[in-house]
């Protein structure tokens, strides 16, 4: 029997980390099973009518980020005759404040346009947070299955009442980097850069370039360590106008900034050119969320220097001595300072980072997503 599955995400082409979640999760889970028959509910932030992706995947645009409704939603399920699986890809930022998307499943399931319900929760927040998201997760015992990405997600979430064997940790997956054989040449014209402008080793921060991610903590750091030879390349589009200032007046002869949007492939391109990368994050007190660059960036088996944040768990758990406390300038001066004179070192010193990287391949996360889907489904034979 073919299962059929259906996402409740954003995706490609909207500029978005869950997007492009979803589209990573979704082709490994055609390359282990072809016959799946898959559709993405999607916003209608860019299209308005149904089409199918280049993977073969029926796209179906039909609500609005911070929906309440979800009439569309469902009458479009319905015209595909249902599905056997609805996972939702939750964000706070798509799905607003209120449990209209729970409610959604719910009637989806009253209706017997799905048999199971699943979400997962992209951040978790800690009863120091949000108060509309401790409503919303103390609601999460109404779907089948919660799926998180890391430890501190699932402990809080149980603390929470969630109940225990509704939650499945199934980590975010990694693509291992198919540019890292390029030369640094063959990469910088790909991205529209020019080689001979590099001086030094380069060092990388990929991604959205928002407040969140400590780019002025960044620059501090570097006021510390002007006598290194360096390259600091900032790639990724601005979301904050701010921070656009700033990178506009700090930026100096060894920062290159690439301010665009950057599709997945590109951010590939970015780490395989860099020799390590810069994640100096800052997070938002009482929510847990892992980061998708993180993962991006393993794969790309190079160094990694990153702040002892939630997002950045995975960092802390397996090379821990590649961190340093979240908006500290001068331990983040120490750490790059440590980095350029001891590459070789750092680069061995990964070593288990690596290992989880391959442990955790797109491949291997959706083939424990299928897991998950059949045994929800076996689990109504009984």
């Amino acid at each position: 029997m073919t299962i059929k599955i259906g996402f409740v995400s954003r995706y490609p082409p909207v500029h978005c980390g869950i997007a492009e979640y979803t589209k990573f999760l979704i082709s490994a889970l055609r390359s282990l099973n072809p016959k799946l028959k898959l559709y993405v509910f999607s916003t209608k932030e860019v299209h308005e009518f149904p089409y199918e992706d280049e993977l073969g995947v029926e796209v179906i645009p039909c609500f609005s980020p911070m929906e309440k409704k979800y009439s569309e939603f469902l009458s479009r399920l319905s015209e595909v005759g249902g599905v056997d699986v609805l996972h939702v890809q939750h964000e706070y930022g798509i799905f607003g404040e209120g449990k209209y998307v729970i409610d959604a499943l719910i009637k989806a399931k009253e209706e017997k346009l799905t048999r199971r319900t699943v979400i997962t929760m992209h951040t978790v927040d800690h009863p120091y947070g949000r108060d509309y998201a401790l409503r919303f997760q103390a609601s999460l015992n109404e779907v089948d299955a919660v799926v998180v990405h890391s430890n501190l997600q699932e402990f809080e979430l149980q603390n929470q009442n969630v109940t225990p064997n509704r939650i499945s940790r199934i980590p975010h997956g990694t693509l291992i980097n198919p540019y890292l054989s390029y030369s640094k040449s063959i990469l910088s014209d790909s991205l529209g850069l020019n080689a001979d402008e590099f001086r030094g080793m380069i060092l990388a921060i990929p991604g959205f370039l928002r407040k969140d991610k400590g780019v002025d903590v960044l620059f501090e750091a570097l006021k510390m360590i002007e006598d290194m030879r360096f390259t600091i390349l900032l790639a990724g589009e601005p979301k904050d106008p701010e921070l656009h200032e700033l990178v506009s007046r700090e930026t100096e002869y060894r920062t290159i900034v690439m301010e665009r949007y950057l599709s997945s492939d590109e951010i590939l391109k970015v780490v395989a050119l860099a020799d390590a990368i810069v994640l100096p994050y800052k997070d938002r007190k009482g929510a847990y969320a892992v980061s998708g660059i993180l993962h991006l960036s393993m794969g790309g088996l190079k160094p990694i220097i990153g702040s002892r944040t939630p997002r950045l768990v995975e960092l802390y758990q397996f090379a821990p001595d590649m961190t340093v406390p979240p908006n500290d300038a001068e331990e983040l001066a120490n750490k790059i300072k440590w980095l350029v004179e001891n590459y070789d070192y750092a680069v061995a010193y990964m070593t288990e980072l690596y290992s989880y990287a391959a442990t955790t391949q797109w491949i291997r996360m959706a083939r424990r997503h299928l897991r998950l889907y059949n045994s929800l489904l076996y689990s109504l034979n009984d």
